[in-house]
């Protein structure tokens, strides 16, 4: 199978991924096998909630709608092109996935994938009906697949190197596991937003998406802010208002209760709204319907710390001069060239 059959196969299941948004569900002409599965993904994103009560309809939709975004012609072979490919490669590439967001584990399937190699896939029990479905669209539209797609839920045996993605503490199995084949493991990493004061009611609106998209269960969801001294939170919590709805959702409504009570029993101070809790820390990782912030003296000083602080974070958003800086609103929408932990998944496989 060449690189423009997988492509072109990828190209056609990101036409397919179009036809499901949060603005509607619509069934499109001229979409292959469309007969086969457009009322099958239907029924599972409808569905999805059962499995994992994270996965809510709209956060399944807005996941399926980005990849359908990012799986076009052009964004393809742009992010390709900048790779040689081994021809006739047959190395299988064991994948452990993880269930925080829908279809978390979905760039590196497609990344083993249109390197011409093989997946074998050990899905998160909190995510395990989308992409055995996609593999087999896949199949569909591209029968060379067929055979070169794997999944289990026995032990990982027959690989030549592994993608796994879990926490701090399943890194160190995986370590143990893995250790002697060649492997990217991923850890911990949270998001960051750094606010200077002068940001515009949008901006502050639009980090709102940063925080609650997927209820703030992902690596790139802002877990914590950076202040000024002196910062106005009536300024922020004005323009995130709008988000105010997350908190009719019981499992969100769930953990702000719990962590609130916990964080009043220890006598923390906390500044609130009725559906997030701002709580000072020096941590990255902060609980659900939590965000924690810290105050900085000087914008290159908070620069130096976020240097020395990069293997925990994932992205920073912002206005200030810094690396691949992200605009406020953006964690969500990451191009096929943003790697998780800044690891080129498709380097790492081409060098096997």
């Amino acid at each position: 199978m060449t690189l423009e059959n997988r492509l072109s196969a990828f190209s056609k299941l990101g036409d397919f991924f179009s036809q499901f948004s949060i603005e509607s569900i619509e069934k499109k002409e001229n979409i292959e096998f469309n007969e086969l599965f457009f009322d099958v993904f239907k029924t599972q994103i409808k569905r999805a909630k059962e499995t994992n009560g994270w996965f809510t309809e709209e956060n399944v939709l807005f996941s399926l709608n980005n990849w359908s975004k990012s799986l076009t012609k052009e964004n393809l072979v742009n992010w390709t092109s900048n790779y040689k490919f081994k021809e006739n490669s047959s190395k299988t590439i064991a994948i452990v996935m993880a269930g925080n967001i829908p279809l978390v584990g979905f760039h590196d399937f497609l990344s083993v994938l249109i390197s011409g190699n093989n997946v074998l896939a050990k899905l998160s029990s909190n995510d395990k009906v989308f992409l055995p479905l996609i593999a087999k669209y896949l199949e569909h539209v591209e029968p060379k697949f067929k055979g070169k797609i794997s999944f289990t839920d026995e032990k990982l045996e027959n690989f030549d190197a592994v993608i796994a993605t879990g926490s701090d503490n399943t890194a160190r199995y995986f370590d143990y596991y893995f250790g002697k084949h060649p492997n990217i493991i991923r850890k911990n990493r949270n998001s960051v937003a750094v606010l200077t004061g002068n940001e515009t009611e949008e901006e502050l609106g639009s980090l709102g998406e940063d925080v609650f998209r997927y209820f703030g269960l992902g690596c790139r969801n802002v877990s914590k802010i950076f202040l000024p001294k002196n910062y106005d939170f009536d300024k922020l919590f004005k323009a995130i208002y709008k988000y105010n709805d997350v908190i009719n959702y019981n499992k969100y409504q769930n953990n702000y209760d719990y962590n609130k009570a916990v964080y009043l029993m220890s006598l923390f101070k906390l500044q609130e709204n009725g559906f997030l809790m701002l709580k000072e820390d020096e941590n990255y990782s902060s609980p659900i319907a939590t965000l924690f912030y810290e105050y900085y003296e000087s914008e290159s000083k908070l620069i130096e710390k976020l240097n020395e602080d990069k293997d925990k974070i994932q992205c920073v958003v912002g206005n200030i001069d810094y690396e691949n800086c992200i605009s406020f609103g953006e964690t969500q929408n990451p191009s096929l060239s943003d790697y998780a932990d800044g690891v080129d998944t498709l380097e790492f496989i081409n060098s096997l």
